[in-house]
C-alpha cells in the first residue's frame, strides 16, 4: 500500500496539471455553450422559419452526433480543409456546441414552464417583447433550469476525458501517458477516477440539494 501511495505522490502534480486542463475546458465550454443554448432555445421558438430551421439544425447535429465525433470534426476535419486549430481550441469549440445543443432543450422547457400570466402581466405594464424576455421570462426560466444545468456541467467535466482522442493533455491523457511510461495503468487510472470523484460527487450532492429546494418552493 505504501508503494501505491508513493507512486501516486510522485505523479500527483502531473495529474493535477491534467485536471486543471479538464476544468478549463469545462469552464470555457459552459461560458460559451450556455449563452448558445439560450439563443438556440429562443431560435427554436421563433416564428421566423429561417431562424427556426437553422436553430433546429444546430441543435439536432449537436445532440445527435457523439461528442467524440464533434471533437474529431473540429480537430481533424477542419485541418483537412486548411483550418488548423489547437487541441484546446478544438475541444472547447466541440464541447461548447454540444453544451449549447443539450442545454437549449433544458432552457426551452424552463421557458415554457414560466406561467403565461407572467407574460400577460408584463405586456399589461407596457413592456415590449424583448424586455419581457430579458427581465421577466429568462430570469425565472434560469432558476427553473439551474439544477439540470448544473447536472449537465458535471457530465461535461466527465466528457472532457474524450479529449484524449485529440491529444489534449487533460486528466485522462496524463494518466495514459504515465501508464505508458511506467506500465502501471491500473494505479494511475484509479488516481484519475479519485480526482474526478472529488469534484463530481460534491457537485452531484449540490445538484440534488438544489432540486429538492426547488421542488419545495414550487409546491
Amino acid at each position: 500500500m505504501s508503494e501505491l501511495f508513493e507512486f501516486w505522490s510522485d505523479n500527483l502534480s502531473t495529474m493535477l496539471d491534467g485536471l486543471v486542463v479538464s476544468i478549463q475546458v469545462t469552464s470555457l465550454s459552459l461560458v460559451l455553450g450556455l449563452p448558445l443554448g439560450l439563443l438556440l432555445a429562443l431560435g427554436v421558438q421563433s416564428r421566423s422559419r429561417p431562424i427556426y430551421w437553422m436553430s433546429m439544425m444546430l441543435v439536432e447535429i449537436g445532440r445527435g452526433a457523439p461528442a467524440l465525433i464533434l471533437l474529431q470534426f473540429w480537430y481533424f476535419g477542419l485541418s483537412n480543409a486548411g483550418i488548423t486549430l489547437s487541441s484546446f481550441v478544438a475541444a472547447v469549440a466541440a464541447l461548447a456546441w454540444n453544451t449549447g445543443a443539450y442545454t437549449s432543450e433544458i432552457i426551452r422547457a424552463a421557458l415554457l414552464a414560466v406561467p403565461q400570466g407572467q407574460r400577460e402581466a408584463a405586456i399589461a405594464t407596457g413592456m415590449n417583447g424583448t424586455d419581457t424576455l430579458r427581465f421577466i421570462i429568462v430570469p425565472q426560466a434560469l432558476v427553473v433550469a439551474a439544477p439540470a444545468l448544473l447536472g449537465f456541467a458535471v457530465s461535461l467535466l466527465q466528457a472532457t476525458s474524450l479529449c484524449f482522442a485529440i491529444a489534449l493533455p487533460e486528466l485522462l491523457s496524463q494518466a495514459y501517458m504515465i501508464g505508458t511510461n511506467t506500465f502501471r495503468y491500473m494505479p494511475i487510472l484509479c488516481l484519475a477516477a479519485i480526482l474526478y470523484a472529488l469534484l463530481c460527487i460534491p457537485a452531484s450532492i449540490m445538484v440534488s440539494a438544489l432540486e429538492r429546494r426547488y421542488h419545495v418552493h414550487a409546491r
